[in-house]
This record gives structure tokens, sequence and C-alpha cells, in this order.
């Protein structure tokens, strides 16, 4: 009944100026809340009478304060402290708050804007043109400075990709032959660049539906252990063969978030994460499916599938086993052992959570196969999986309102979108550059005075730890086509281990890096004392044995290339 009072007050007072305040009609009404406030525009006498009732029908059992003199000049408003409704969120400070952000907004709009247009008016057809290498160069290096530097000019990188695409395909449609050309060109870089994402969204959507359902969760049970330098090798040697199977940022998240259920925050805690970041990029190095870098060389054919498992899971292993035995003498690795956790057990795995485990992990595995038995790109049989599941959960949760996340369309709302957008964003730079011919010529350039290949792949290793890997394997395969270096050659091998290892080195190296960061909260700099020189000597380590492997002639067994539909994939 005080809530309607206090209603009906305020619109009678903001309906009429000759009325008396709102806050007066509030008093009068025994309204707690109206204290002291100023002559009120009119427009304004309604939001303070709605906000003045945030508190009526709770407070209808405290003491009623004494009248006071209807005096409107001596009255101010004092801020509710009860349970509000929603229309008494507006007021006269959040409007012209609102107003103040309107105007800031508008400024940075027309500054943008402006900026576009006197960088289109900026545009000399005829210098592109002539010059389009030098400009296309200029544009990519703005682009990815942006890229880089994200966090301090805050853009996010995907949206900074896909501008730096188009400006450099608009740059190449004028410095083309004719437009048509361009085109062309165009159309086949999105042909080879869709295979990609289309890959990338589907394997998403399955380790996220796999996910919802607890399915990790029987992976991370069978991990009791609480001995500090045996949970150390545990927690490396899961996540280096779970990356394997899914990829390197999902299987980081995965552990890294059971880590924070094993082990309470300590430098111990810290420590495992970090040997999470080296094994996930070291296990995503020597499957197609397991990095994405990885992936982009098996979709281009530069490598196949038993070859890049026989010739990288030694050097991938050992990239590994380095750290892991460097990381067992120090001082963490040798404290007290973390104390069990309840939290684990708390946990249930959603309903036929094993079923979709099984058959989330079989689609993703079958993908190979599945290209050796059709021929067919890699995407299609990721489709496949994604279909099949699909129909399964809608199947198994039939009827279940309650269920609905755990179904393919609420997943699809929660898998990194603006991460494959960013792959997108680059692969279509790096196509406009290898369409121009200047990755042609960078390639020529390192040729000249680094003949060696070994010594190329091993330094794109190293830049990879400070560049996204992504974009540095792409310009690779526009620099060197498998004329130079043919499928399967120590080349290739070499750059699919070195770009997924060598991103270790610092923590913004790779995805699982920065998902480690953002999860734990790390600083660059602990993880550059702490973990950079382990992770250089695994890398160092993994390049020599692949070395001397392949002088060798060491690989594992090849009796898998017997089996009738997997003649090489």
């Amino acid at each position: 009944m005080a809530l309607s009072c206090c209603l009906l007050a305020g619109a009678r007072a903001a309906a009429s100026p000759s009325l008396p305040s709102s806050s007066a009609l509030l008093r009068r009404r025994h309204c707690p809340l109206a204290v002291a406030v100023g002559p009120l525009p009119h427009a304004q006498r309604l939001r303070r009478g709605l906000r003045l009732c945030c508190t009526a029908t709770s407070s209808s059992s405290s003491p009623v304060p004494p009248e006071e003199p209807d005096d409107f000049e001596k009255f101010q408003l004092l801020e509710p402290t009860g349970t509000c409704d929603p229309l008494c969120s507006v007021d006269e400070v959040s409007s012209l708050d609102f107003e103040a952000n309107s105007k800031n907004d508008l400024l940075k709009a027309v500054t943008i804007f402006g900026t576009a247009l006197a960088g289109a008016a900026a545009i000399n057809h005829s210098w592109v043109a002539a010059n389009q290498d030098i400009a296309m160069v200029l544009v990519f290096a703005l682009g990815y400075v942006g890229i880089v530097f994200e966090e301090s000019l805050a853009f996010n990188k995907s949206g900074v990709g896909l501008l730096m695409a188009v400006c450099l395909w608009v740059v190449r449609s004028i410095g083309a032959p004719s437009p048509d050309v361009a085109v062309q060109e165009l159309t086949q870089t999105t042909a080879e660049v869709s295979e990609i994402v289309f890959f990338l969204l589907g394997a998403m959507t399955i380790v996220e539906i796999v996910d919802a359902h607890q399915g990790f969760k029987l992976v991370t049970d069978n991990i009791s252990t609480r001995n500090s330098k045996t949970l150390l090798w545990v927690i490396g040697i899961v996540t280096f063969f779970l990356s394997a199977i899914l990829d390197n940022l999902t299987s980081t998240i995965v552990m890294v978030s059971l880590l924070r259920k094993l082990v309470p925050p300590s430098e111990y805690r810290k420590l495992l994460g970090a040997v999470v970041v080296i094994a996930a990029n070291a296990g995503g190095a020597w499957t197609p499916i397991g990095d994405v870098t990885t992936t982009m060389l098996w979709i281009h054919g530069q490598i196949t599938t038993l070859k890049i498992m026989q010739g990288l899971f030694i050097p991938s292993a050992i990239s590994l086993a380095v750290p892991l035995a460097l990381m067992s003498l120090t001082s963490e690795a040798n404290g007290s052992s973390p104390k069990p956790s309840s939290l684990l057990s708390s946990e249930q795995m959603a309903p036929r959570g094993q079923l979709v485990l099984a058959v989330g992990v079989g689609a993703l595995v079958f993908v190979p196969v599945f290209k050796s038995l059709t021929g067919l790109p890699p995407f299609m049989g990721m489709l496949l999986g994604l279909g099949i599941l699909w129909i399964l959960t809608d199947a198994i949760h039939y009827g279940d309102s309650e269920r609905q996340r755990l179904k393919v369309p609420q997943a699809l709302s929660r898998i990194d979108t603006q991460g494959a957008l960013f792959f997108l964003g680059i692969l279509l730079s790096v196509g406009s550059l290898e369409s121009a011919g200047i990755l042609r010529q960078l390639a020529n350039y390192l040729d000249a005075n680094i003949p060696n290949g070994d010594l190329i792949a091993s330094a794109i290793g190293v830049a990879s730890a400070i560049i996204d890997n992504v974009p540095l394997v792409a310009a690779t395969m526009g620099m060197y086509d498998l004329n130079s270096y043919p499928q399967d050659s120590e080349f290739w091998q070499l750059i699919a281990f070195c770009a997924g290892t060598g991103g270790s080195m610092l923590i913004i190296g790779s995805a699982a890096g920065v998902a480690f960061m953002g999860l734990e909260k790390v600083d660059f700099f602990w993880y550059l004392r702490k973990v950079s020189g382990f992770a250089l000597a695994g890398y160092a380590a993994g390049i020599m044995s692949y070395l001397a492997a392949q002088n060798l002639h060491l690989s594992l067994p090849t009796s898998l290339a017997e089996i009738p539909f997997i003649p090489g994939s």
C-alpha cells in the first residue's frame, strides 16, 4: 500500500508543477526516505518520486520519523539502502552521466570516422599502383602493431585483424593489373581460409559440448596423487596427450581449472600451471589436430598425419621431459605436498556425460581417417562429427527444458568466435601478401642470406615466442611452396615443431600461455624468471633430438602405415 502511495505521489508531483514537491507528498504519506532536497526541474520530479519509494514497503515496520516543515528548500534526498524497484535506477545523476557518456561516444565515433575519411582521401591511386609492395607492408606493419599492443590500445585484436585484411585487399585491388585479378585471388584465398575457420569452429563446438557434460571429469578424477614431484610429472603427461587429441588452448583451460581445485594458491600451483603450458604446446605439435599451426600445415598439404606423428612424437616428448626434469629440482617442487580437496568429488558429471565424451573424442580422432577414406578436406570430417553429436544431444535431452545448456545451440554461444574471426583476418591478410608476391620476395631474401632451412625453422620458433605463431606459419606457407620443400620434408616438420613449442618460452607466445596468464593472474616477469629458461632448454633439446633422429633415421614404428584405409593421410 505504501509503495502505491509513493508511486501516485511521484506521478502527481511530475504532472502538476503547482503541487508540492514529491518529497513533501511522500513525507505526508509517511514515506521514511524523504529528507532535504532542492527544487527539481519538471522532468525530474517523476524520476525522483519513483526513486524515493525504493524501500517504502520494506520500511513499513520501522518507526515513522516525525513530521517536518513543508519548506521545500530545506529538503534533500538520502541514498536508498533497501531493495530497489527497477524503475528507481533512473535519476538525475545517471541521466547526466548518460548525457556525458553519449557526448564522449559521439566524439570518439566522429574522430574514428574522420580519421577513416582522411585516410581514404590521402590514398593516391597512382602512387599505390606504383608502390603496392610498400603500401601493403606499411598497412600490415601498422595492423600488426595494433594486434601486439591490443592491451595498451584497448582495441580487440580480432577487429584490428579484420580491418587490416580489408585494407590490404583494397590496396591489392588498386595495385593489381585489374580488379578482376584481385577478385579471383581473393576468391581462391577465401576458399583456403574458410577450410581452417570451419574446422576450428567445429572442433571448438565439439569440445564445448563435451565440457558442458563434464566429460573431462572422467580424466581428471583419476589424478589422485598428492606427492609434489609426482604430481608435476602426472600433470605434464596428462596435458601432453590431452592436447594431442583436443588442442593446446582447450587443454590448458581444462587442466588449469583442475589445478585450482587440487592445489591451493601458491608458487607451486603457478609452477604446475607453467607445466601445463609447456605440455599443451608440446603435445599439440605432433598431431594434425593438436595445434592451429599444425592443422594449417595439414590442411594445405605440407604434412600428413602419420608422418608428422612419427617424426615429431619423440622431439615433442623430449621438449616436455627436459623442463619437467629441471623443474623437479626447484624448491617449489620439493616443498610440502598439497592437501587433498573435496571440490572434485562434490562435482557430478552431467547425465550421459561419458557417452558424449566418447562420441566427441571419437569424432575428433576420426577426422584424419575420414580424410583418408573420402579424400575430402578435413573440415568436412569435423562437420560430420559435429552433426552426429548435435543429433545425439538433441535425442538424449529431448523434452528436458532444464538441459538446454547441454545442447549444441547453447554451446555455439559459448565458443571463442572472436578467436576464429582473428584467424580469418590474419589468414586473409597473409593471403593478400602472398598474392602480391611479397612473401616470395622475403623467401628469396632468406634463402640468399640463410641457406639452411633448419636455421630458418628454428628462427621462426624463437620469433613465435614474441609474435603470434599463426601469421608466422601462414607467412612461411606463402613464402615456400611444395616445389621448394616437398610434402613431409624435414623443413615442414621442423616448422610445425618449432612454431608449436617455441611459444612456451614466453607467456605471451602462445594461446595456452595467454589463457594461463588470465586464469591465474600470472605476471609476465614471473614466467620469464621462473619458467622461460626451462622452456628454452626443452625447445633446444627437442630440435637437437629431431635433427639427430633424422640423421640416424629414427622414428616411431611404421606399423600404422600398413593399415589399409590409412595410406599416409
